[in-house]
């Protein structure tokens, strides 16, 4: 493949933010952006160097000159525009979490694996080059604890996507997949998960804090919320080795590296590279080498973070 041609769906913050970055990277361009709003697809267009804007997602996945969509829409639209955009042949790169509920999340995946079309979740988690160091490193041995919190007080008000249930809203979906993520990327799936936390007068999750316990003895403490702001960073100890992860964990620059037969060893992220460009790096091999799912973000863990997010928000609510 010569030229990835992405389109965006969505004109939010974050869509901007991975519109820019797939626009900077050699072998790709923005080719269209699609929005319920005309004016702000345009506008956004203009800034990407876009020679398309559409008012609807169904356009936007319908242009021939597409060969990727980003969905970047709030959580609750997800599936409205992964469909469309696997319909049409088109790969799907869509953002975390796969979708607002676990129905939606397996009709998706059923609907990308049945069409034979590149589904991935843009978990920039996995993709940032520290955090895959620390997967990698044999040097913790058994990692037995895991401990991430990520939290910031946010005005409440019902017509922010964040507070809003019917946009996906709450604390857990947008914030706790990070803390929990992160359990799930060292530890594996728990054996039991135990969450507290409180309601919003919406009825989203506003806070939640708990443990994922694991028949072995290891554990995984979280926390998010939309309360407080909270350290934002993560532990990791295993039986040779810790790390601490400095703020933000999820896009972390800076991690120390410390054990009892070891200097203390700092690594640092090189500012040229990020979780994002990762991602939409991922997507460009698996095109260009025929892969349909990605072993870096696989299907089948993005499935089964929904069942522990839904987990989690039932217990709260």
């Amino acid at each position: 493949m010569n030229l990835l041609n992405w389109g965006i769906a969505a004109t939010g913050g974050i869509a901007r933010t991975v519109g820019a970055v797939i626009a900077a990277e050699p072998g790709m361009r923005v080719a269209a952006v699609g929005s319920r709003d005309l004016g702000r697809a345009k506008a956004m267009a203009a800034t990407l160097g876009a020679e398309s804007a559409y008012g609807s997602y169904a356009e936007l996945c319908a242009d021939p000159g597409i060969d990727a969509v980003y969905v970047a829409t709030p959580h609750a639209q997800h599936l409205e525009v992964a469909e469309a955009a696997i319909a049409a042949g088109k790969a799907v790169l869509c953002e975390k979490p796969l979708a607002a509920t676990m129905a939606d999340a397996e009709r998706m995946v059923r609907l990308a694996r049945e069409a034979g079309v590149f589904l991935m979740e843009a978990m920039w988690m996995r993709f940032n080059p520290l955090i895959q160091s620390l997967a990698a490193d044999p040097r913790f041995g058994e990692i037995r604890s895991v401990q991430a919190s990520f939290g910031f007080a946010l005005p409440y008000d019902p017509a922010h996507r964040l507070w809003a249930p019917e946009l996906g809203g709450g604390a857990l979906l947008d914030l706790g997949i990070y803390p929990l993520g992160l359990a799930q990327l060292l530890l594996g799936m728990p054996s039991g998960l135990t969450m507290t936390g409180s309601l919003a007068p919406s009825g989203v999750d506003a806070e939640a804090g708990g443990t994922l316990v694991y028949p072995d003895g290891r554990r995984a403490l979280v926390d998010c919320s939309l309360l407080a702001t909270y350290p934002n960073a993560a532990s990791v100890v295993g039986t040779g080795m810790r790390a601490d992860i400095e703020t933000p964990f999820w896009a972390p620059r800076r991690m120390v590296l410390s054990g009892p037969a070891m200097e203390p060893e700092v690594h640092e992220l090189d500012p040229a590279d990020n979780g994002y460009a990762g991602e939409i790096r991922e997507v460009r091999d698996a095109l260009t080498e025929g892969r349909t799912e990605s072993a870096i973000m696989p299907l089948d863990e993005s499935l089964a973070m929904m069942g522990l997010l839904a987990d989690a928000r039932r217990q709260i609510s």
